[in-house]
């Protein structure tokens, strides 16, 4: 037989609406019932319908997550603490995967999935502000990344700008002087073309050149695209640069390999800076100097900010959070020494 919330109160001692008060987590309810009440629920296995409370309340509990591609290890990392995160505070996350097309964008942006969702949490690559403005579905949405929302929808992420500068005035503090920046052609990407300003104001603040001939444009951000990227930038005439920023990771990994494959070594004759501090760049060989996003921190704030809006009666305004980084010294720059732990700045 099905236990029900009388037989939970039954077993308590108190009102069907007292059970019912403690499995929403409503404040106002003493310590000592809160008590009796999930002592009685655990003696007789009751399991809550959250259907049909979804029915009665026209709340479903699940949030939204859409990323371009999962088995990226930044989106990978960011989808797992944004679980974490939603599930400490008693949501479920369903994940959807773009690809980075244009038309599924577009149907994350216009309430496709929001039947199923009290929000969306959205990565989008190629969203723009006008296709925001033009947005109808009323569902709660927070943009993470760097896409412009023009003030109309809430957007946490770092800043791009100031983290590439970081990165590439690492490398001119080791002593580079010929920096390479492999990414995305600037009209592909917004995060490409944020990261490529800061490496050029970077250049210009240490007095030396930036020279076009050492930007590669790749196609994406695949391993195989910083492969075909890096091979591009040391075939090229002239002389070789001594240090390559990377847009991301995983074109850095992949063009650590083809400097090895090449014969160079890292860091001695180049050295190399990442992006994103993806798991894999920890045990590499070598470590991935990197920059490291506050993952943590970017998921705590979207399903905060997420949840704001959904339990709120009102409009609230727009909020445009900057969230940390830091510079992760590891031995693509810093070179090997056995025992020490990586720098962080």
């Amino acid at each position: 037989m099905t236990v029900t919330q009388m037989d939970v109160a039954a077993r308590a001692g108190v009102a069907r609406k007292t059970v019912s008060n403690v499995i929403n987590d409503y404040p106002h309810v003493s310590d000592d019932v809160r008590e009796r009440v999930l002592q009685a629920i655990k003696e007789l296995d009751y399991r809550p319908n959250h259907a049909a409370r979804s029915l009665r309340s026209g709340r479903t509990r699940v949030i939204g997550l859409a990323v371009p591609e999962l088995d990226v290890s930044y989106f990978a990392e960011l989808a797992r603490l944004v679980v974490e995160v939603a599930q400490e505070r008693g949501l479920t996350v369903m994940i959807m995967q773009t690809l980075g097309d244009a038309a599924r964008e577009l149907d994350v942006v216009n309430g496709t999935y929001t039947q199923f969702v009290e929000g969306m949490i959205y990565s989008p690559v190629s969203v723009s502000g006008a296709e925001l403005e033009k947005r109808r579905d009323r569902t709660p949405i927070v943009l993470l990344g760097e896409r412009s929302t023009a003030g109309l929808v809430d957007h946490v992420g770092i800043d791009n700008v100031a983290a590439a500068r970081k990165a590439t005035a690492h490398l001119v503090e080791i002593g580079r002087r010929r920096i390479a920046f492999l990414g995305t052609q600037r009209t592909a990407s917004e995060i490409a073309r944020l990261r490529v300003t800061g490496y050029e104001e970077a250049l210009r603040a240490a007095g030396l050149p930036v020279d076009a001939g050492l930007i590669v444009p790749t196609a994406a951000y695949h391993r195989s695209d910083g492969v075909v990227a890096m091979r591009n930038l040391l075939d090229r005439p002239g002389p070789r640069p001594d240090a390559v920023f990377c847009a991301t990771d995983l074109l850095a990994q992949a063009g650590i390999r083809v400097l090895l494959e090449r014969g160079l070594r890292v860091p001695e004759d180049v050295a190399v800076v990442g992006f994103d501090d993806a798991d894999e760049g920890r045990y590499s060989t070598p470590t991935l100097t990197t920059i490291s996003p506050d993952k943590r921190q970017i998921a705590e704030i979207a399903v905060t900010r997420l949840l704001a809006r959904s339990d709120s009666k009102k409009d609230l305004p727009v909020e445009d959070t900057v969230t940390d980084f830091s510079l992760v010294v590891r031995e693509s720059t810093a070179g090997r020494s056995p025992g020490s732990p990586p720098r962080t700045s």
